[in-house]
């Protein structure tokens, strides 16, 4: 098996300068085969001579919230975002603690497929919640959307160092109240929260999965104002394997180096094979 080394807050906290970090894996006599990091969004010029891949994300350049409501969006994105709010829906920023954690992990047990798929969250207990919601705590914001006391949809913001990008690290409602779109309100609250705080830029996770380069999630980023931004991401080999594991593509999931095509089809029969196996459970939607 080949041991991949990575930022703990891949994706959402970035090196200032890799080659000590480099350097001190190499000397750690651990085996750690391959180590693997981008640069930011607003750095995309590849600049380190250690092997490159292009990396995308799905990222939201921000002004001002009015900005994004009147000009980025449009008319049903904004209907969608409103509806909420017209169901009685109330949106806020959420300080952490026990009772937004008893809330999400809620919403985690609510059901145990969630888009075709087993929903990793589901089956967690309350500590193991706690602990993992804990994670970067002076770096993120927490947006909750209530419907009286009732926590139906959370987003966990976690912004760099720099403050000049924040990463969506969960963004989750509950499917019996889909109905009201708490989803997309709760993007709406985190836009104008980054916009408050500076923030130029909001990232929701990758724009496209390995070779599939669309699906219901793309087309609803989009229609929020997201598109795709392509920037570098290194694996530097520190082993033999590592190297050799580099040169067949053995870095990326299986599931990953599918054609397409095959990748969609077998997709279909995943969600079609839970679904049965689960029938008293609603698939998601966004």
């Amino acid at each position: 098996m080949v041991r991949i080394a990575r930022l703990d807050a891949d994706m959402y906290q970035f090196l200032a300068e890799p080659a000590p970090v480099v350097e001190a894996l190499r000397a750690s006599g651990r085996r750690i085969d391959l180590f693997t990091f981008t640069q930011t969004i607003v750095d995309t010029k590849p600049k380190y001579a250690y092997p490159m891949e292009w990396e995308n994300l799905a990222v939201l350049p921000i002004t001002t919230f009015e900005n994004w409501w009147d000009k980025q969006i449009g008319f049903k994105a904004r209907n969608k975002a409103k509806q909420a709010e017209k169901k009685g829906v109330v949106l806020r920023e959420v300080p952490f603690g026990g009772e937004l954690v008893g809330g999400i992990w809620q919403i985690y047990n609510e059901t145990p497929v969630r888009q075709g798929r087993p929903y990793p969250h589901y089956g967690k207990d309350l500590d193991t919640v706690y602990r993992e919601a804990a994670t970067y705590l002076e770096y993120s914001t927490f947006i909750g959307a209530y419907l009286g006391d009732e926590l139906i949809g959370f987003i966990k913001m976690v912004a760099d160092e720099a403050n000049v990008q924040a990463g969506l690290m969960n963004i989750i409602s509950k499917i019996s109240h889909r109905d009201k779109a708490p989803t997309n309100a709760l993007l709406m609250q985190a836009v104008r929260s980054a916009a408050s705080r500076g923030i130029r830029n909001l990232v929701y996770s990758h724009y496209a999965y390995g070779s599939r380069e669309r699906d219901n999630l793309t087309d609803f980023k989009e229609r929020n104002g997201f598109s795709r931004v392509d920037l570098p991401r290194y694996y530097v080999p520190l082993t033999m394997l590592g190297r050799a594991a580099l040169g067949l593509g053995l870095h990326h999931r299986f599931v990953d180096r599918l054609p397409q095509d095959l990748g969609e089809k077998l997709r279909e029969i995943r969600g079609k094979w839970y679904s049965r196996s689960h029938q008293s459970v609603k698939p998601s939607t966004i």
